[in-house]
């Protein structure tokens, strides 16, 4: 699952969507014809696109995903299953000293990794079937986001072109995402390395070049060695809830000053600096989010999904199993939530996209707008809050 901050990991932006087209498309074939003639006059192998037509299935789920419309509990409990932590403790042995051998060349934990290997493809079990080649012109030639995947469809040909994939081979998620960590082919071109030798950057059949390129990636868009990404914490019933977002981190030690505790209820430890981070309000399941998070957010902007993956690790690294939170958390329906987001957008509110989904744009619109109603600025809406708008 990886909207691009790096393009990698389109997963967030494509599989959070709930979109509805309100365009058209050019003409397929003279669109094509340009595409190629452009292809070729940078010296790729435009050819291996002939006969390509658009693939209705791949602009059905672009239409239609709605994953990240969940609440961080639902999705967390699907995502973190116990089968899934059997294998990825499973993994975490039987790769032992290829994971090892990345954290020293890159920094990144072994937990880290195996959680993102599972959380996208089920450890290389699950990677897709369709061509990518034809799902990248599909969405290279529709109407939504066609530079974003022209882009891609280009530097798919530059990976044909370089050797490190044959068209054939070029199978994977609908979105035009490969291999075992789900790479765009941008990101693939940019981060993929060859670690088991063979002169060949396959993220395909390659566990060791795959989780190798994931590791180069976090560790070149700011992994910090050593440091802590993600740390379960209980939370008093009352504190100033407007400190808890991800853009203010402090020190531990004013954490505990505001009454935050580790989760089993022990005095907070450690040192640092972190963000409190509440994905379901002052009442659900609370974290500090260390530097090494927005890492997580660099990989897939969907909190819900970083969250998700930062906790999977914290549990393949020994943790509980998270608690719920201090009081039962009502969740908005995906129609109330495109309400609220077409009220906070009527008051003027910066919310660019009526989509379902509670992102970091419609929290701080919230926050600004319980500050003006007297409510608790913890950034999550609740019934209460759409019936006062």
């Amino acid at each position: 699952m990886q909207y691009l901050k790096t393009v990698l990991f389109t997963m967030g932006m494509l599989s959070g969507a709930i979109v509805q087209a309100d365009c058209t498309p050019p003409d397929f074939k003279p669109w094509m014809t340009a595409f190629q003639q452009e292809a070729r006059a940078a010296d790729l192998p435009a050819d291996v696109l002939n006969n390509l037509q658009p693939d209705p299935a791949v602009i059905k789920r672009d239409r239609s995903q709605q994953v990240f419309a969940q609440d961080f509990l639902t999705f967390a409990t699907k995502k973190v299953s116990a089968n899934r932590l059997g294998l990825g403790r499973t993994h975490l042995k039987k790769h032992a000293a290829l994971l090892n051998r990345i954290e020293q060349e890159y920094g990144v934990p072994a937990e880290i990794l195996v959680a993102l290997w599972g959380l996208e493809t089920d450890f290389g079990a699950v990677t897709g079937d369709f061509s990518t080649l034809r799902s990248l012109v599909t969405l290279a030639h529709d109407c939504r986001r066609p530079e974003m995947f022209r882009a891609e469809l280009l530097s798919a040909l530059q990976l044909v072109q370089k050797g490190d994939l044959t068209p054939g081979k070029m199978r994977g998620a609908w979105a035009g995402e490969v291999g075992q960590l789900q790479f765009m082919a941008s990101s693939y071109d940019r981060y993929a390395v060859d670690f088991d030798g063979d002169k060949h950057r396959d993220l395909i059949h390659s566990s060791a070049d795959a989780l190798a390129s994931a590791a180069n990636l976090l560790k070149v868009n700011g992994w910090r060695a050593g440091e802590p990404w993600l740390q379960e914490v209980k939370v008093p019933a009352d504190m100033n809830w407007s400190l808890a977002r991800l853009n203010s981190r402090l020190p531990l030690e004013d954490w505990a000053v505001q009454g935050v505790k580790d989760a089993d209820g022990s005095p907070l430890s450690g040192s640092g600096e972190a963000a409190l981070l509440l994905p379901m309000g002052r009442n659900g399941p609370a974290f500090l989010a260390f530097p090494n998070f927005e890492v997580f957010l660099q990989w897939n902007e969907s909190t819900v999904y970083a969250t998700t993956a930062g906790y999977f690790a914290t549990r393949l690294a020994g943790a509980p199993v998270m608690r719920t939170g201090n009081a039962q958390v009502t969740v908005l329906s995906v129609s109330q939530t495109k309400q609220l987001q077409a009220k906070l957008q009527a008051q003027g509110q910066a919310i660019s996209k009526v989509d379902g989904i509670i992102g970091e744009e419609t929290r701080e619109a919230v926050r600004q707008v319980q500050q003006k109603l007297g409510l608790p600025v913890d950034g999550y809406p609740d019934p209460e809050l759409l019936a006062r708008l």
